[in-house]
């Protein structure tokens, strides 16, 4: 990932910073849902596969964080900030 970024053109980083902007809100939400279903799964049913099923969402969430973080750091390396 990061020797892809490092290949962008300044044009093309700029763009993909725009496009990875709203990523930050979409993972909220998307885990606030899981949650929301954990805790319903959890009251109505009891513990159970829900239950556990924000944990699948996390890696994603976090490789997301990842690469929102090393465009920031490349842009400013860059001076596009």
């Amino acid at each position: 990932m990061n020797k892809e970024l490092l290949e962008l053109t300044d044009e093309e980083l700029l763009k993909e910073a725009k496009t990875l902007n709203p990523t930050k809100v979409y993972d909220a939400a998307i885990f606030g849902v899981l949650v929301g279903i954990s805790i319903y799964s959890s009251v109505t049913n009891g513990f159970g596969l829900l239950t556990f099923l924000p944990l699948v969402y996390i890696p994603i969430a976090n490789k997301n964080k990842t690469k929102r973080k090393e465009v920031e750091r490349l842009l400013n390396e860059r001076g596009l900030t």
